[in-house]
């Protein structure tokens, strides 16, 4: 597979088979994410990897925070506090796409509730991978970071793997570093799926739609 074919193939996966992934395979991913870009080889991604009894309680803690009402509270804001076009609309049609593929209705509040919380049980996978930074670094880092990610996932397809990065994760961090035993200096970025890939499954044939080239780009000569 050639690396555009891997690049388009590389879409967040929200079903997966229940099976085992070796350590060994998250090694070699990881092993090959560890050559993202760096400004100034900070290298500053950190990982947690969870899997089993960890996994699950990590799950139910989250579940129980949000079933709770408590107010999230990351360590930084991911969305806008206010959407603007044209990221508004692509936001609404995003949704709309997942909502259809899993033939769930606009007013159905319960079974939408329900997709939600898939969120924090990583969608099925019996893995989980957490991604961690120094609170202290600035944002160049979290280029870095994000590249990394992506190396990750990227590497993942080449072991057969899907995932799915989750910025869900990191709604309630206190309780995650808690768990995993972090210390609070550092940043929780995100989570992510992984595991293998249930390609039956209907979500797992959505996909969004991206702007052709000709649209974010300008060129001078």
């Amino acid at each position: 597979m050639d690396v555009l074919n891997v690049i388009k193939q590389r879409a967040s996966t929200r079903a997966y088979l229940d099976k085992p992934v070796d350590r060994a395979t998250v090694e070699a991913i990881l092993d090959a994410a560890r050559w993202a870009p760096s400004g100034t080889n900070a290298q500053p991604w950190q990982v947690v990897v969870v899997t089993g009894e960890t996994r699950k309680k990590l799950s139910v803690a989250l579940l129980a925070e949000r079933k709770a009402g408590h107010p999230e509270n990351p360590d930084y804001s991911y969305y806008p506090k206010k959407w603007s076009e044209p990221y508004k609309s692509r936001r609404l049609a995003c949704g709309l796409a997942l909502y259809q593929a899993l033939k769930i209705g606009r007013d159905d509040k319960d079974a939408r509730l329900k997709a939600w919380n898939n969120n924090y049980s990583f969608f099925g996978a019996p893995m989980g991978l957490l991604f961690f930074l120094d609170h202290a670094l600035e944002k160049g880092s979290w280029i870095d970071m994000g590249m990394f990610i992506e190396n990750v996932m990227l590497a993942a397809i080449g072991h057969g793997l899907a995932t799915c990065p989750q910025a869900s994760i990191a709604e309630y961090p206190d309780i995650v570093r808690t768990i995993v035993n972090v210390p609070d200096t550092r940043a929780l970025v995100c989570g992510m799926a992984l595991g293998y890939p249930d390609t039956q499954a209907p979500v797992n044939k959505y996909r969004t739609v991206r702007e052709p080239v000709n649209n974010f780009t300008t060129w001078h000569a």
